[in-house]
């Protein structure tokens, strides 16, 4: 089976691009990573999230659900398409209260960009 370079890229920036969320997902009930200092904005943007008895808990649902099912290829198409409202919300909290974390949320974002397009066959059937 001859399996091209683009392909194998793919699959390793897919399962690496699961793994982050996944461990993100875990973090949100296991807190093993210190939070890293933040703005005044984004530290209040965050505490008000906190007040928010469900919506962490809920996000490290989806993170981590949607990060096993990205590394399946089978589900890969589902997976990738819960991502994206995380996606939104994090490239929205750097856009507006933390610019720093902006690049590398651009970088996760392309990621997952590539994995809906790779991902459109299966897809498409979902807006028909």
């Amino acid at each position: 089976m001859n399996i091209t370079i683009k392909a194998k890229i793919f699959s390793v920036l897919s399962i690496l691009f699961a793994l982050m969320f996944i461990n993100s997902g875990l973090n949100k009930f296991l807190n093993y990573m210190p939070m890293p200092p933040m703005p005044e904005e984004a530290t209040k943007a965050f505490d008000a999230m906190m007040q928010i008895g469900w919506l962490m808990p809920l996000v490290g649902i989806v993170e981590i659900v949607a990060g096993l099912m990205i590394i399946i290829p089978k589900t890969r198409a589902l997976g990738a398409l819960m991502m994206v409202p995380i996606m939104v919300g994090i490239i929205g909290s750097n856009t507006f209260t933390n610019i720093s974390g902006l690049p590398i949320a651009l970088v996760f974002t392309i990621v997952l960009l590539w994995i809906l397009v790779e991902e459109k066959d299966r897809l498409l059937p979902i807006i028909k």
